[in-house]
Parts: structure tokens; C-alpha cells; sequence
């Protein structure tokens, strides 16, 4: 169980709590900044590859739009992918761990050998194919149904999906793993023998154990499914234009960049803001670790 004062203990150290203050300023300034931006800078302007200045802090890009505005989209973007993908993969490895490891024997053995399998397909093939076996589909379904909303949303709905599909299978064996040890302790036992119910010595003596680890495991996924979005996004495979994300930010400073000229600019801004978030997800997720940790 996650005890009283754990937050406290989290941010006894500047550096977690510096971590924090980024990862809120981050979540605020994309979550609102966007709206704070006049028409203007939203749209393509005559001011191409303008470095930075007061009128825009990180410049503007090929079409003249501002890439403070373009930077806090992105992050709107890869954050709801980030969070909405590991927890899907919270869900499905936790139930898919609790199971395989209260059931054991040879239900067990089955499971785990699905998992095996699993992570034997290549995750590229795995989300190409989700993406163009369904992104057709769900366009057709949020027409039928007058979803304007899911019409433009339709491929980052597929993609957080299809990263929740990849990042649970890890989840599925750490949670196996500690529920195989709990399940032989004398009170999971003593439950069994008073005649409680499976599901119920699973969600009330189980579940509530093994919370602090999944916590922690799911700061760590946040990250991971930031960078794999990223990383699809960079090949093109990912978010699509006019939407954008760190990664397709990354890409179009990436493909700016000639023998003459380096907008500099383009790549510095997307992925320096990246990286901040990125170490203080990570920092923070040591951190909770070292916490919740019972040898410690």
C-alpha cells in the first residue's frame, strides 16, 4: 500500500522538486497555451525561417508559423499520447499479470508463452499494420455517427491504441512475477482457507500490494510511449500534418536543414522542451521507485 507522507518523502530533494515544477509547467502551458496565442500566429505568415526574437521566442518555420505555438501543440499532443497509451497498458498488463499469476500451473505457462510471442513481433509492422487496417474504419464509423471530433482525431486514437497494445507486456510480467510471491504469504493463504472468493482475495489482498510497484512502473511507461510516438512520428508514420507532435516537429527541422543554412532553430526548441520532460518524468519515476521500495 502506498503509505501517508509518500509525497513528502518523493519531494525531500530539490531536484524532484524541480522536476515537478517542469512537468507542471509543461502540462499548464500546453493545456492552455495554445489559446493564448493570437490568430496570427496560428496560421502560415510571410515571416519564413525567422530566428528568434520577441515577437516569437523560438522563431517561425518554412510556412512563417510560430514554433512556440507549433512546440506547445506538439506537446498537447504527445502527452495525451504518452499518459492515454501507458494507461491502456496499465490496465491490460496488471488484469493479464494478476491472472497468469493467482492462476499458475499451466494456465500460466500458456500465458506467459503469448507474451513470448508478442514480443517477437516487431513493433513497427505491428503499428503499420493497426494503422492501415483501421484508420479507414473508424474515419467511416465517425462519419456514420457525426463525430467530427474522431474524423480528425481518428489516427492518434489508433495510435495510442496500438502503443497501449505493445507497452503492457512488460507490465503483464513484473505484475506476474510479485503476485506468484504474494500469493504463498501466510494472509493470502488464511484468505483462501476463510473461503473468500477469487476474485476477491485478487482486488482486496493482491492488487492493493502490488499498487506501488505499478505506480512506478507506469511513470515509467509514460516516458517510453512519449519517445516510441516520437520515434513514428520522425519517419512519418505517426501524427500527421497540419497536427503536430515533438516528433513530426523534429522531422520537419530535420528535413530544413541544407548545405547552406541551419535553422537551428526548428530542432533545438521541440526537442529541447522533449528532453525536459523526458528527464523529469524519468527523475521522478527513480525517485517513487527508491520510495516505495520495502528494502529501503
Amino acid at each position: 500500500m502506498v503509505e501517508p507522507g509518500t509525497a513528502a518523502r518523493i519531494l525531500r530533494r530539490p531536484a524532484a522538486r524541480l522536476c515537478l515544477a517542469v512537468l507542471a509547467a509543461v502540462a499548464l502551458a500546453a493545456a492552455i497555451g495554445p489559446e493564448l496565442f493570437p490568430e496570427s500566429y496560428r496560421e502560415p505568415g510571410p515571416l519564413q525561417y525567422a530566428p528568434p526574437s520577441w515577437a516569437h521566442p523560438f522563431g517561425t518555420d518554412l510556412n512563417g508559423r510560430d514554433v512556440f505555438y507549433r512546440v506547445l501543440l506538439g506537446a498537447r499532443i504527445s502527452l495525451v499520447v504518452g499518459l492515454a497509451g501507458a494507461l491502456i497498458s496499465l490496465f491490460l498488463g496488471s488484469a493479464y499479470g494478476l491472472i497468469a499469476g493467482y492462476a499458475g500451473g499451466r494456465t500460466d505457462n500458456v500465458m506467459m508463452r503469448l507474451v513470448d510471442i508478442l514480443y517477437s513481433v516487431p513493433r513497427l509492422i505491428f503499428i503499420l499494420i493497426f494503422i492501415n487496417a483501421f484508420d479507414g474504419h473508424v474515419r467511416n464509423f465517425a462519419a456514420q455517427v457525426d463525430w467530427p471530433w474522431l474524423m480528425s482525431y481518428s489516427r492518434i486514437v489508433i495510435l495510442i491504441i496500438t502503443l497501449g497494445l505493445i507497452e503492457w507486456l512488460t507490465m503483464a510480467r513484473i505484475v506476474r512475477g510479485q503476485v506468484l510471491a504474494l500469493k504463498e504469504r501466510p494472509f493470502t493463504q488464511a484468505a483462501l482457507v476463510l473461503g473468500q472468493s477469487h476474485a476477491k482475495i485478487i482486488l482486496r489482498h493482491l492488487l492493493p500490494n502490488i499498487l506501488p510497484i505499478i505506480i512506478v512502473y507506469l511513470t515509467l511507461t509514460v516516458p517510453a510511449v512519449i519517445l516510441d510516438e516520437s520515434f513514428l512520428s520522425f519517419l512519418g508514420l505517426g501524427i500527421q500534418p497540419p497536427q503536430a507532435s515533438w516528433g513530426s516537429l523534429l522531422s520537419e527541422g530535420a528535413q530544413s536543414i541544407n548545405p547552406l543554412k541551419i535553422y537551428w532553430w526548428l530542432l533545438f526548441f521541440p526537442a529541447a522542451t522533449m528532453s525536459a520532460t523526458l528527464l523529469a518524468l524519468n527523475y521522478l519515476g527513480d525517485r517513487l521507485r527508491d520510495t516505495l521500495d520495502p528494502r529501503r
